[in-house]
């Protein structure tokens, strides 16, 4: 039996880890850490540095493996998606066969949160059928609560319904019938800036709860070009970003960031 801890580690930020997800981590025979390319080293050292920060567990080891990668021209994503994650499902079935043979506590850190626009649990369904695995999810903050914090905003109005979705899914079907509130994930064309801005504001933000972070607000036609440059020039200087935002349909009485923008 492979026991399986999903552990969410929030933007990045060590305090994003529960005390709950530091003692799966150390609870653990083994951690499987990603290596997404050259291009994305800076998030692998991260993992790397959050391992050496909260594991104090001498026995756990922490082994990398080079994450499969998605044909992103697959003009079926659906399908190409799938395909990618049988492709990391085999790879983690090749480390637990190479390193808990005889079964033990394998877990992962996960960005943000794996209930929320991740694929852990699915990848995780796969590896259930070709070897007995029991799965826990340790939540950690997720994004949508390091933004909203980092903005003192709330993310609902009162009594009002809220959108969660995809960059994906803003660019191609446009802003989400029946709501005026709508948070945006896995955004990296930043679809934000093909919807019309009038009485649209935004708040953004990127490496939220890190030193290195960026918030951003104010009406969307103000500030879109803004995010733009400053997205641009972050990734360019780190290598990497993770970024989200809330955009909403009306004109909030008072508008507060904590950054000064």
């Amino acid at each position: 039996m492979i026991e399986l801890s999903l552990v969410g580690m929030g933007t990045g930020n060590p305090d994003h880890i529960t005390r709950q997800g530091v003692a799966a981590l150390n609870a653990a025979d083994l951690i499987l850490l990603p290596h997404k390319g050259a291009d994305k080293a800076d998030l692998a050292d991260l993992r790397s540095s959050l391992c050496a920060q909260l594991i104090t567990n001498a026995t756990t080891r922490v082994v990398g493996f080079d994450m499969p990668v998605r044909d992103s021209a697959d003009p079926d994503y659906q399908a190409g998606v799938n395909r990618w994650h049988d492709a990391i499902a085999q790879v983690w079935l090749a480390h637990i066969q190479a390193h808990l043979p005889q079964g033990g506590r394998l877990a992962l850190l996960v960005w943000g949160d794996p209930s929320l626009y991740d694929s852990t649990l699915r990848i995780a369904d796969r590896l259930a059928l070709q070897l007995p695995l029991r799965v826990s999810v340790v939540p950690g903050i997720t994004a949508l609560q390091a933004l909203t914090a980092a903005h003192a905003i709330a993310l609902n109005e009162i009594n009002a319904p809220v959108t969660i979705t995809t960059g994906r899914r803003l660019r191609d079907h446009g802003w989400p019938a029946d709501t005026s509130t709508v948070a945006v994930m896995l955004d990296g064309q930043c679809a934000f800036q093909h919807l019309p801005t009038e009485g649209t504001h935004i708040w953004w933000g990127a490496y939220l709860g890190m030193p290195n972070q960026i918030c951003i607000s104010g009406p969307l036609g103000d500030v879109r070009n803004r995010i733009l440059e400053q997205r641009q020039a972050a990734r360019a200087a780190h290598g990497w970003i993770m970024d989200t935002y809330l955009l909403r349909k009306s004109h909030p009485q008072q508008i507060r960031d904590p950054n000064g923008s």
